[in-house]
């Protein structure tokens, strides 16, 4: 199947397209590149899951996209949808490590979804801020008191705990 007959698919529930998209991704029957295309063109629901199978890949590979595709998912910690900013962030915390100068850019757009009123948003950008600061770069002589500070303001424990395991190992 290609992407064009996933979403076609009326008889696939939401979750199942994620699947059929990541079983193609793997086998390499989809390219990511193309992925990114449709995604583009899509509307908010179709991009999401188009990231949400791009973190599933990089979840499992890091070294699934590279820093182009990274660079295309830092643009979408903008986007209005939750479930884009959510995934954008999974992606961004799973394979920022492979490229750690793209770290300064995706902090801004990280630091703003961790205020936000969704708490699967404030977890997933938790996530990646954390990620960032394992990688004690120079970012970090910032990064650190915004993280300390949403963390005193955070009252999901659950997210809370994300940034303290994370502050701890960056000292």
């Amino acid at each position: 199947m290609t992407i064009n007959e996933i979403f076609a698919d009326k008889t696939l529930k939401p979750k199942e397209k994620t699947e059929k998209l990541c079983q193609r991704l793997d086998a390499g029957d989809i390219e990511v590149n193309d992925l990114i295309t449709y995604a583009d063109r899509a509307k908010d629901a179709e991009k999401a899951t188009c990231i949400e199978s791009l973190e599933y890949l990089t979840k499992k590979d890091a070294t699934a996209i590279d820093v182009k595709v990274l660079e295309w998912i830092v643009a979408q910690l903008g986007a209005k949808a939750p479930h884009i900013k959510w995934e954008s962030a999974r992606v961004i915390g799973n394979t920022i490590s492979l490229h750690p100068d793209i770290a300064e850019r995706a902090v801004a757009g990280l630091l703003d979804n961790a205020n936000n009123d969704g708490t699967v948003v404030r977890w997933s950008a938790a996530y990646a801020l954390g990620e960032i600061l394992k990688l004690k770069l120079p970012i970090n002589e910032t990064l650190l008191p915004a993280l300390n500070n949403i963390m005193n303001q955070e009252e999901k424990n659950s997210i809370k705990k994300i940034y303290s395991a994370a502050i701890k190992k960056a000292k």
